[in-house]
């Protein structure tokens, strides 16, 4: 049945949307979204489903069980509409950040099921979802330190984002099951006619560009040194993923007094960050890591009812074949800290010359792309930047433009299997839309204005353009 924010729909309307929200979410959480679609479209053209049933600590109990959750709440939609003789022949699904996942699962439910027989899917989009899940691109044992502890801190969603799980009998974690050329899930992808995605550039804590932009390279970490462009008309927040950004003027090395300077302005930048981890992180990571053994343990008495087939799911019904609630402001201050946490960790590169170690896991996939970008708005003569001193002012390694006119960037330190997903899901193609929020410091939210603050208003103008893209 439909959620009790959204109104009762004509009869004549035939298309379902379904809105499904992320990681200790609530319906609540995408007020605005709904809102919003429910203005561009009326009663007698879209029914919305905002999903209810996997809210606040159930999203701790993993994806698959997410997906299983939300299947059964979209058909039970659907049948009640047909027992009022209303007749649902088309269907889209907008996913916000974990809900995202939620949802390439639950799409593949509904395609294993014959869903897709009777409805057309349309329109499929994620909002800062991560793709590729949340594991830092890290080089070395030392540095993997957050990828292990922060896996364990969010049952079973926690390791299916770290993607140290195994899922099933595929010795696989499920996030690359998901993104399997010949599974249930990617062909249900492929059978929307419209896939897209929006993706934070900046200050998204809970998940990074990435993950959520589906990619090797991260064109946007040092933003001083580059021309972003922006998609005419949705300036200054959308970015043009076919050209997202040009090289300025060509910048002499600075001088060693202009390093020292610079390095000086750095470390006092630095000082909030220092004292945040000195004096806050051992109170909260100690609160963070109780509240988390405590959700661990009820997400797994959950998942054993679940499995048992005694939490009102036939398990049998939604198990694909294949090749007691914490205090809501407890789940808030989890969030945070677990966001504090993650947004202290820097991604690395891979080596220069051991590009190969991005060549897809699969046999089944095609070649690996180059990490390019056109630059055709590069004039001849502009001065080329020399690779070996291309570096960002904080040591990251930076774009450099080749002969080719071609500007390139280093390859994130990601897994095979997060490598292989990459592939996979933009051979199925997607459309990408980049976008920088200038305004709000936790861009995570404020991409679908989780909160009616002014400082998300630039959120708006996201979801704004999501509205033009969403075909009835």
């Amino acid at each position: 049945m439909e959620d009790e924010v959204t109104s009762t729909a004509s009869s004549s309307a035939n298309h379902l949307a379904v809105l499904i929200h992320g990681l200790w979410g609530n319906p609540k959480h995408l007020q605005y979204l709904n809102s919003a679609l429910r203005e561009k479209h009326a009663e007698d053209k879209l029914h919305i489903l905002v999903a209810a049933r996997n809210s606040g600590s159930f999203t701790y109990d993993g994806i698959e069980l997410g997906g299983e959750r939300v299947t059964q709440e979209i058909e039970q939609t659907l049948e009640d509409l047909a027992r009022k003789g209303q007749i649902i022949t088309k269907i889209s699904i907008t996913g916000y950040s974990l809900g995202g996942l939620v949802a390439r699962y639950a799409i593949g439910l509904l395609y294993h099921k014959g869903w897709f027989h009777k409805l057309e899917p349309v329109n499929f989009t994620t909002f800062a979802t991560p793709h590729l899940g949340v594991r830092t691109p890290l080089l070395g044992f030392h540095n993997h330190l957050w990828n292990v502890l922060g896996a364990r801190t969010l049952s079973m969603s926690g390791t299916q984002l770290f993607m140290i799980d195994k899922f099933r009998d595929t010795g696989k974690p499920l996030l690359a099951v998901l993104a399997d050329p010949d599974s249930t899930f990617m062909k249900a992808l492929a059978k929307f006619k419209h896939r897209s995605l929006y993706a934070n550039v900046v200050n998204d804590r809970s998940a990074v560009y990435y993950t959520t932009g589906i990619s090797r390279t991260d064109p946007y970490v040092d933003l001083k040194s580059l021309k972003v462009n922006y998609i005419k008309g949705w300036e200054p927040v959308i970015i043009d993923d076919t050209n997202p950004v040009s090289p300025v003027d060509h910048t002499p090395i600075p001088n060693f007094h202009q390093r020292l300077s610079g390095g000086a302005k750095t470390f006092f930048s630095r000082i909030p960050i220092l004292l945040f981890l000195i004096i806050f992180i051992p109170i909260g990571s100690t609160l963070f890591l109780l509240n988390a053994a405590v959700q661990s343990v009820f997400s797994r008495q959950r998942i054993r009812l679940h499995s048992e087939g005694k939490a009102g799911i036939d398990v049998e019904e939604y198990r694909l074949p294949l090749m007691v609630e914490m205090a809501r402001d407890v789940r808030r201050t989890a969030e945070g800290i677990f966001e504090n946490l993650n947004n202290t960790q820097s991604q690395e590169y891979l080596p220069s010359g051991s590009e190969e170690l991005a060549q897809p896991e699969s046999p089944l996939l095609s070649p690996k792309r180059k990490n390019t970008l056109s630059m055709t708005s590069l004039p001849e003569e502009k001065p080329l930047l020399e690779a070996d001193d291309a570096s960002s002012e904080n040591g990251e390694p930076s774009a450099t433009v080749t002969q080719g006119r071609q500007m390139e960037f280093p390859t994130l330190a990601l897994t095979p299997h997060q490598f292989a997903s990459i592939q996979a899901l933009d051979d199925v193609g997607w459309k990408k839309y980049p976008v920088w929020i200038h305004q709000a410091r936790h861009s995570h939210a404020a991409i679908i204005v989780r909160m009616n603050r002014k400082s998300f208003d630039e959120g708006r103008l996201v979801v704004k353009h999501w509205l033009t893209e969403f075909e009835i």
